[in-house]
């Protein structure tokens, strides 16, 4: 009996941590079962979400592949006014598409996209330029000396040089497109262009110096370019902006894409839809699109850009592969510092 006692009294006296742990093993093994069923749900989440990408990627490729034909098709037909309104009604609904597909396109996608609606508004632009009347041979006035003195300058139109337009990244689109309009090589000047002066049209901006820029429009794309010391002020832009080889800059945009290259020592105030790429770039600062000026709504629905998105602050350094580490080469602009030098 007495031996029986000390079993009895071993027992009971057992370790209570021992009988905890095999408690325990059953709620391990739930957790882990449910770890498991979660693990299987975000992996079948992520695979519905990347067909409703694919699916939607297809959508935008058949439709652009859809309007592209019509456009061409309306440009390809007699020169009538009516035909014509009714392409840049569709190059509008497209350029919308684009802004709306930006986020889920993959890169190669989304520059066949842009380059489809430069080619076709270049088209569209010589389509329109032929309808216009000639002008005919008149005498004109003889200006007043005092004439010359105001204060924005009638600079000459933009060249369009190859060595300007050609880019190592592949920015084949630019560098067939006919740069319609800008300042080239000027220096100390305060410039301008407004309405229908850049309306849909393509801006160069090229070897300028110290010099002011006021774009008050809705241009196609922009390309600053061999700048320094410049401050730039443009309405939105409804593709695609490049800046390249500038220094001590201030550029102030709204825009579908930006490309920055070879840059250094620049601010930029942005709004844009998708994400910024600088590349071989330094000291770039960014803070948000604040500029307004009368008329600038109507310029951001002629544009098709979406206001209520703007990733300004979301920008790819192609140089900075480290992740999880902040670039080093671009940073945030801060609060007190984002006044717009306007004057």
């Amino acid at each position: 009996m007495e031996t029986a006692g000390c079993s009895a009294a071993a027992v009971g006296n057992s370790d209570p941590g021992a009988q905890r742990d095999y408690t325990m093993v059953p709620e391990r093994l739930q957790r882990r079962e449910q770890e498991r069923q979660l693990e299987v749900e975000r992996r079948k989440q992520s695979r519905q979400n990347q067909e409703v990408e694919d699916e939607k990627s297809s959508f935008f490729t058949s439709t652009l592949a859809r309007e592209r034909a019509a456009v061409e098709e309306l440009l390809r037909g007699d020169e009538a006014a009516e035909r014509l309104e009714e392409a840049a009604e569709r190059l509008q609904g497209l350029r919308k598409l684009l802004n709306d597909s930006v986020r889920f396109l993959s890169p190669y996608n989304l520059r066949q996209g842009q380059e489809t609606l430069v080619q076709l508004q270049a088209a569209l632009a010589q389509r329109r330029q032929k309808l216009k009347p000639e002008k005919r041979f008149a005498f004109k006035a003889r200006k007043s000396p005092a004439a010359g003195a105001a204060r924005v300058e009638a600079a000459p139109e933009a060249p369009a040089p190859a060595s300007a337009l050609s880019s190592k990244d592949g920015d084949e689109a630019a560098s067939e497109t006919t740069w319609a309009c800008g300042f080239s090589n000027l220096a100390s000047q305060v410039l301008e262009k407004r309405g229908a002066e850049l309306h849909q049209r393509d801006v160069l901006l090229s070897g300028l110096r110290d010099c002011t820029v006021k774009l008050l429009g809705n241009p196609n794309t922009l390309r600053l370019a061999q700048a320094h010391g410049c401050r730039v002020l443009c309405g939105p832009v409804s593709t695609s902006v490049f800046l390249e080889n500038c220094t001590d800059c201030v550029l102030v945009v709204a825009c579908q894409q930006l490309r920055v290259h070879s840059t250094e020592n620049t601010r930029i105030f942005l709004q844009v839809t998708s994400r910024a790429i600088v590349e071989d770039c330094s000291r770039i600062q960014f803070a948000p699109y604040t500029w307004s000026y009368p008329g600038i709504e109507q310029d951001f629905q002629s544009s098709g850009l979406d206001r209520s998105r703007n990733n300004w602050n979301d920008v790819d350094d192609f140089n900075w592969l480290a992740r999880g580490v902040a670039s080093p080469n671009w940073s945030i602009l801060p609060e007190e510092e984002r006044e717009i030098p306007c004057d």
